[in-house]
């Protein structure tokens, strides 16, 4: 059975995994599932209803972090973890920083307040997402930039899930209008440029774009 994968293309945390699939060169089937209203047997899949989640075989899996390192363990390839501990831990640390201190705030927040909420028949409520981009955002990025220190990726010369994890966050808030200042965080800037160019991200973008302009003329 072929390796399946669940989610929808806007969410950073699919779009972490798509890009890692296609970086390793993994054969999959892509199911879209929305972030919310999942359909009932997808619980079965994800017992929390989150998304992305796998099934390679008879094994079901839910959470990003978790389905990136099986992926890395079960197929091969290139590293995406680094090659030493320290390096390990430096990816996995860097990975939780964009999934919990700077997700809440770059999708969370900014994109869900101007994409998502009015979706679903809500008002954005653009002072939750100035606050974000002023106050919680800032020293965030200031550390992110500082942790590249000129490099081109956070492992030196290596991309790895950190590079993923962090611009796939940076991508959401440029789907709705926010680019990183250049002038005041030139590594994260060049960064997303050079993650941008990459194949395996490159390739989702145009239909992220297409989906975004869609259903945001709804």
């Amino acid at each position: 059975m072929s390796l399946t994968l669940y989610g929808a293309i806007l969410s950073p945390f699919v779009r972490k995994i798509r890009i890692q699939l296609a970086e390793q060169a993994i054969n999959h089937e892509h199911i879209i599932v929305p972030p919310f209203n999942q359909p009932a047997w997808y619980f079965d899949i994800s017992p929390l209803g989150r998304i992305p989640a796998i099934q390679d075989g008879d094994l079901k899996l839910a959470d990003s972090a978790i389905i990136g390192q099986y992926l890395q363990d079960t197929y091969g390839g290139t590293s995406l973890f680094g090659e030493s501990p320290t390096e390990a831990a430096r990816v996995r640390w860097l990975e939780k920083y964009a999934d919990y201190e700077l997700a809440p705030y770059a999708t969370f927040t900014v994109f869900g307040q101007r994409f998502l909420k009015p979706l679903k028949g809500g008002q954005c409520e653009e002072q939750a997402v100035q606050k974000a981009l002023t106050e919680h955002l800032p020293p965030m990025l200031d550390y992110l930039n500082a942790q590249l220190n000129g490099k081109a990726f956070f492992l030196g010369d290596r991309m790895s899930m950190a590079d993923i994890a962090v611009t796939s966050q940076l991508i959401n808030m440029a789907h709705v209008g926010e680019l990183i200042d250049e002038d005041r965080w030139p590594c994260l800037s060049s960064l997303l440029a050079r993650m941008t160019a990459r194949s395996s991200l490159s390739a989702l973008l145009p239909a992220e774009h297409q989906l975004v302009a869609k259903m945001s003329n709804r």
